[in-house]
């Protein structure tokens, strides 16, 4: 049963939120570098003192598991604490910056599925010089890494062609678009041709099965077959590995982010690292996981809805 699933699922994704925040605590507590030395700054060594104040203030000689509880029991509560570097709440920085990542794994996410999907069925219906030339551009697309592709982009399409900035998340629904089209290009490059091999894969697998050969034989017309047997039965796994590669991309906006400038929590994650900002690296690596989890749950339960023949979570 769905329900069933969907109940397990969820009780092991509180198993995964807490055991991916123990020891994302665990990493950071024993990381090497006083953030308070950090945070002070400047060539001048800070005096004892003011370290001293600065570790009772953020409770940075609390003990491992007293530190532990306190940030999850604040987080339970929609506390994330206070960020060392901006001296400001967790959850005020993330409000103020999630907005640009969600608008740009979206326009990502447009970006891998729809010419993803269009392009592998392309490839396996029409064949030949076609499909050839789809497996040779998504291959090559695969062989690039996320950061190769920003600089790519932004030395031919910004600073040679002219046609989009390379810096900013821009304002409003318009100015995000345009600001956001290179990031977005960089960032569903490698997946749009993952999600175009798995189209084609499935739709060709499809073409040669049983039920489409017998509807052929029957003279049900070449577009109903396709639209009816091939593509409704090849669209779990297309699906699937949709929703894998949106997950996905969770995971390289912070690359993506900090190459082109974007003030979202990707960048935010990376600058807080390097910076030892406890507070703000543990809550966004947790929101990273959850997330993941949430959206692999999500398509486990499409899939098998779409498709009858994969069960649920293993289930006969």
């Amino acid at each position: 049963m769905i329900w069933r699933f969907v109940v397990r699922r969820a009780a092991m994704l509180a198993v995964t939120a807490l055991v991916a925040g123990l020891a994302l605590h665990g990493a950071l507590f024993l990381s090497p570098g006083d953030p308070a030395s950090l945070l002070i700054g400047g060539g001048k060594p800070p005096s004892p003192e003011l370290l001293a104040e600065i570790h009772r203030q953020y409770h940075l000689d609390d003990p491992f598991l007293e530190s532990y509880w306190r940030w999850l029991s604040g987080m339970l509560q929609g506390d994330a604490g206070q960020s060392l570097t901006y001296k400001d709440s967790v959850t005020h920085l993330i409000a103020d910056r999630i907005g640009n990542t969600l608008f740009l794994v979206a326009y990502a996410a447009v970006l891998i599925i729809v010419p993803g999907v269009l392009l592998g069925t392309l490839a396996a219906l029409r064949g030949g010089w076609a499909g050839t030339l789809v497996t040779v551009v998504t291959t090559s697309l695969m062989a690039v890494p996320t950061f190769v592709m920003s600089v790519l982009l932004i030395w031919w399409l910004s600073v040679r062609m002219g046609w989009f900035p390379a810096y900013g998340a821009g304002e409003g629904f318009g100015g995000r678009i345009e600001h956001l089209t290179l990031p977005a290009l960089a960032l569903a490059a490698s997946w749009l041709a993952y999600v175009a091999q798995v189209t084609r894969s499935a739709v060709r697998a499809e073409l040669g099965a049983e039920h489409v050969q017998t509807a052929r034989s029957r003279g049900v017309p070449e577009r109903v077959v396709v639209r009816k047997h091939v593509l409704r039965n090849a669209s779990g796994p297309i699906f699937s590995v949709s929703g894998v590669a949106v997950a996905g991309l969770i995971a390289g906006c912070a690359i993506v982010e900090q190459a082109f400038g974007v003030n979202g929590i990707g960048a935010l994650l990376i600058q807080s690292a390097a910076k030892q900002d406890f507070a703000v690296v543990q809550a966004l690596a947790l929101i990273a996981v959850v997330v993941f989890v949430a959206v692999n749950t999500l398509v486990d339960v499409v899939t098998a809805a779409l498709d009858h023949r994969v069960p649920l979570g293993g289930d006969a």
